[in-house]
Parts: structure tokens; C-alpha cells; sequence
């Protein structure tokens, strides 16, 4: 008689990472390699509390109007908005470009890691950096500038704004990206930008009191209306009348950031490259 072993069936090879998954790993990465370039983190952090120092020093006992509300408030809702711009496009459209120019985009390009997974780990790359900066930014504007917390539904204006601004910020980063012939002259194109905006968004000056064709060119962008969401966040009610209409325009300020969220996302699939001019 005999007798017959029986084998145990093979154990099914493990199923490789998700995309979702090795997003989560890539925003550890970004998380690091952000952090190790002590320079660059602490300019990112730095230069918003900075401005907001200075403009708030200089300017910050001037009362706007019959509002009672002073300049430093004013000023204090529109750099928090400025936080989202400084983290995520102007953060993006320099560092992809050295990514690119020292080969790290090249060889994500040849592994087997789906793209997307990239490109998660640069969102949560800036949402973790924006909640860092709008921290710091709410607690000196409290502390020295008499800016008052949320409350109520204010708190789901904060947030909305927040990751409108944020993911539509982020795709035009990567979008732009492409712009710079090289890492080296990525800031000289960017940084300029940056400040036009905040220049005619009604973030250094009182937006009301600048010339209407400056109004008109920042209603394209998303920042004016981003500012203007965040005022209605962290000024009173009474803010209100010193918009150009007397209305914050909450409605129209998601629909603008809704409509570059989609815009933003159109642009980055068209134009984001992964490897030099030049090289296929």
C-alpha cells in the first residue's frame, strides 16, 4: 500500500503596491528631501512671516476706512492666501525643473512606479508645507496683529479655499514647470511672477485702490480671488466694503478656482515633460 504526500499548494505571489500606495511613500520622500535642503526650506517659511513683519510694521496702524479694520489685517488674510501660491506653483515650478535637469525625472520615468504616484507625492508635499506655513502665519497674525480666529462657517470657507487653491496652485506648478530652459534660471522666471500677483491681488495694497486695468489682468489669476476668500475667512463681516463690489463673491471665488483646478489639470497633461529639451 502506498502512501501519498500531500504538498501544500503554492503560496499567490503578493500583489506589487498601488499607485495610491507608493504615492503615500513618495510624499515621505518629498517630505525629506524638502526638509534636507535647509536652505531652501527655511526661505519658504521664512519669507512670508517676513513680509508680513515688515508690511505690518510700516503700515499696520493705518485703519481702512470705517471699517476699523487695520492695514496689518488686511495684509496678514492675503499672505496666508500667498502661503498656498509661495508652497505649491512657486515651490514646483523651481524644484521640477532641477529634478529634471539632474536626471531624477528620467529615472522615475524608467522604473515601473505608475506616474501618478510621482505627482501625489508632490500634493501631499505641499499640503503638509502649507499647513505648516499657515500655522505659523495664523499665530503671528493673532499674536501682534489682532487677527481673529474662524468660527462657524468661516471654517468651511478656510478649508475650501484652502484645497482649491492648493490643488489648482500645484497643477499650474507642474504645468509652468516646463518653462525654464534650465534649473539654474527656474527662479529668475518664477520668483518675478510670483510677486506681479501678489502685486495686483490686493495682497501689498488695498486691492479697491488700484487701477482698474490692474484689477481686471489679476481677476484672471487665481490669487485675487483666493485673497479675497481669505479675507472673508479672517477679517469681520464689515471687511466686506472694501471689496470692489462690497461682496466677498464667495460663489464666484470657487467657481474661479474650480475653473484653474480643471484648467490647471488640462496644462500639466498637455505640456509637464519628463525629460530635457532635446532628449527623447
Amino acid at each position: 500500500m502506498t502512501t501519498t504526500t500531500a504538498h501544500p499548494a503554492p503560496a499567490a505571489p503578493l500583489a506589487p503596491p498601488g499607485a495610491f500606495s507608493l504615492g503615500r511613500r513618495r510624499v515621505a520622500i518629498e517630505l525629506k528631501s524638502f526638509f534636507r535642503d535647509r536652505n531652501s526650506a527655511v526661505w519658504n517659511f521664512a519669507l512670508p512671516m517676513l513680509l508680513m513683519i515688515i508690511f505690518g510694521s510700516v503700515f499696520g496702524g493705518q485703519t481702512l476706512g470705517p471699517t476699523g479694520i487695520t492695514f496689518a489685517q488686511y495684509f496678514v488674510a492675503g499672505m496666508i492666501a500667498s502661503g498656498v501660491l509661495y508652497t505649491s506653483f512657486q515651490n514646483l515650478a523651481i524644484a521640477i525643473p532641477m529634478e529634471r535637469d539632474d536626471g531624477t525625472l528620467k529615472r522615475i520615468q524608467g522604473t515601473p512606479m505608475p506616474k501618478v504616484s510621482y505627482f501625489i507625492g508632490k500634493i501631499g508635499l505641499v499640503f503638509v508645507a502649507y499647513a505648516a506655513q499657515v500655522t505659523l502665519l495664523i499665530l503671528i497674525g493673532v499674536a501682534f496683529y489682532g487677527i481673529e480666529l474662524p468660527s462657524g462657517s468661516q471654517w468651511f470657507t478656510f478649508a475650501w479655499a484652502s484645497v482649491l487653491g492648493l490643488v489648482s496652485c500645484t497643477l499650474l506648478g507642474i504645468a509652468f514647470s516646463v518653462v525654464p530652459k534650465n534649473a539654474k534660471g527656474a527662479s529668475a522666471v518664477v520668483s518675478p511672477i510670483v510677486l506681479v500677483l501678489q502685486f495686483t491681488s490686493g495682497v501689498f495694497f488695498l486691492f479697491q485702490n488700484l487701477p482698474t486695468w490692474m484689477q481686471q489682468f489679476a481677476s484672471l489669476f487665481p490669487l485675487k480671488w483666493l485673497t479675497q476668500a481669505m479675507r472673508s475667512v479672517f477679517l469681520p463681516e464689515s471687511a466686506a466694503a472694501l471689496e470692489v463690489t462690497g461682496s466677498f463673491e464667495l460663489a464666484k471665488c470657487a467657481a474661479v478656482l474650480i475653473a484653474w483646478t480643471i484648467g490647471g489639470l488640462v496644462l500639466s497633461l498637455v505640456f509637464f515633460r519628463w525629460n530635457k529639451r532635446g532628449e527623447n
